[in-house]
């Protein structure tokens, strides 16, 4: 198969898919290496396809229904998890995670987080990893993009994670 034909079977995959693909399985499905993909992937971001590379694999970038909002959050490595579940529980999915490096500037972690399956799926790839989260490096406190269905659930999740201490508000 000619390279530029496996790019646009790649994004057919992509767009057929309902969840996050990885190089790996993409490899198998042409028969080349995974680093043959990270290439591939490369050159398509490069000419303007919208791929977002997530934990799980790769997803082509949707538009989705509803508010996107940004939130300030800081809670200990041991409540993330119930801080995603308090997103994704009330019907919002978790874009990314943000923090603001002193050196770097600001660190963008592609989450792609919709589902108790897909916070589960994470928690257990954190777990099992050598790698720290990224609120790791500034004490717990990030930024989260979301996406709720409207103004009203979305009220109802900063309450939720306000209640549980989880919201970032400068008191200084």
């Amino acid at each position: 198969m000619q390279a530029g034909s496996r790019r646009q079977n790649i994004i057919q995959v992509l767009r057929s898919s309902s969840g996050p693909v990885s190089a790996g399985r993409l490899a198998g499905m042409f028969g080349v290496s995974r680093q043959i993909i990270v290439g591939d992937i490369a050159l398509l971001r490069a000419s303007g396809t919208d791929i977002t590379a997530t934990p799980r694999g790769y997803i082509l970038t949707r538009i989705s229904d509803g508010i996107v909002r940004r939130i300030p959050c800081r809670h200990r490595p041991e409540d993330m998890k119930e801080e995603l579940r308090i997103l994704v529980d009330n019907g919002c999915q978790i874009r990314d995670v943000i923090v603001e490096h002193p050196i770097y500037g600001q660190l963008v972690g592609q989450l792609d987080i919709s589902t108790r399956h897909d916070v589960d799926g994470f928690i257990s790839q954190v777990s099992q990893s050598d790698a720290a989260p990224l609120s790791d490096l500034t004490g717990g406190i990030h930024l989260h993009t979301i996406i709720c269905p409207d103004e009203e659930t979305y009220g109802r999740v900063l309450a939720k994670l306000k209640e549980r201490g989880f919201i970032f508000e400068d008191h200084g």
